[in-house]
């Protein structure tokens, strides 16, 4: 309340300075008070960023995972559509990417990519992403040009930060080492340096061929498991809490959360805000923010309210 407070003194006094300076014809004052409204303008933001983001991690960079779903070629065509995507909006807001670990499908796309995404609020605001996209549209694998529909979906996990401990035994760990691969099946080198781990407890897999070295590998993709092992303890503590409130819904990993349409008309909608846009090529090319700030608020004012709903 004190936050809000000093928002709305800070906004009296600039429009009491703009209303100052045209009654008195003064431009120095008016300059004033419109420089105070944009510095506000400023602060509002901000404050707006941390009661949407106020979550645990949310100021975490994120590890984000796409796999290719329903809808064959097109869904593995779709998965990639997704990456450039997700890249072209963390290029927009100055994080960094990288790529760590693409399975590429045998005609087009990849079956599966793993990114890390690190810049302030990554996970924050990229945990909106987790679900289901659907892609409908005229298939460019069909050649009787038919209308099909791809599914792919979106996974994130914070990644974990040094002051929050995460204990991976080896004992747990199945590792698997194979040889790293691209597109079109070319070896990236000769020896099994890419890395898979299996987290027996819990089931959780990684993968990491980003480097040559097969220690490389393994260090990320420890620091991968200890994220999502993170995460999984995250979600048991979330599911302690709806047991002890029958009215609230589970977190559904797989629900369908947004929809790509290219024809008959072209539209994106997102099914649990409402918000659409229609300029799709937009939204391709990374403009997220509408749809991330829109659940972020949603899901904000019903924690206020204390009736949270996770989709």
């Amino acid at each position: 309340m004190q936050g809000v407070e000093v928002l709305e003194r800070a906004w009296d006094d600039a429009v009491t300075a703009l209303e100052l300076g045209e009654e008195e014809h003064d431009a120095d004052t008016l300059r004033e008070g419109q420089a105070a409204l944009e510095a506000l303008e400023d602060r509002v933001h901000q404050a707006e960023v941390r009661r949407l983001l106020s979550d645990e991690a949310d100021q975490n960079d994120a590890v984000l995972e796409i796999n290719s779903g329903a809808g064959g070629t097109d869904a593995s065509d779709w998965a990639q559509i997704l990456e450039r995507m997700y890249i072209q909006w963390a290029n927009k807001m100055g994080y960094k990417v990288e790529i760590t670990d693409e399975q590429y499908h045998e005609e087009a796309g990849i079956k599966s990519a793993t990114l890390y995404v690190r810049g302030p609020y990554a996970y924050g605001y990229l945990k909106a992403e987790i679900g289901v996209h659907r892609l409908v549209r005229i298939s460019p694998f069909d050649s009787a040009a038919r209308r099909h529909t791809a599914f792919a979906s979106v996974g994130c996990y914070p990644d974990v930060q040094d002051d929050i401990v995460v204990e991976v035994k080896e004992s747990d760990l199945r590792i698997d080492t194979y040889r790293s691969s691209g597109a079109g099946g070319q070896h990236v080198n000769t020896t099994d340096s890419a890395v898979r781990l299996t987290h027996l407890p819990t089931g959780i897999v990684v993968a990491c061929q980003a480097e040559r070295s097969q220690h490389k590998n393994k260090a990320k993709a420890m620091k991968m498991l200890a994220a999502k092992i993170y995460q999984h303890e995250l979600d048991k503590r979330q599911a302690e809490i709806d047991a002890q409130n029958a009215t609230k819904k589970r977190i559904e990993w797989g629900s369908q959360i947004r929809s790509y349409v290219m024809q008959p008309y072209r539209m994106v909608k997102d099914l649990r805000t409402g918000v659409e846009v229609g300029d799709t090529d937009r939204v391709f090319n990374g403009d997220l923010m509408p749809f991330m700030e829109a659940w972020l608020a949603q899901r904000a004012d019903q924690a206020a309210a204390g009736e949270l709903v996770e989709e």
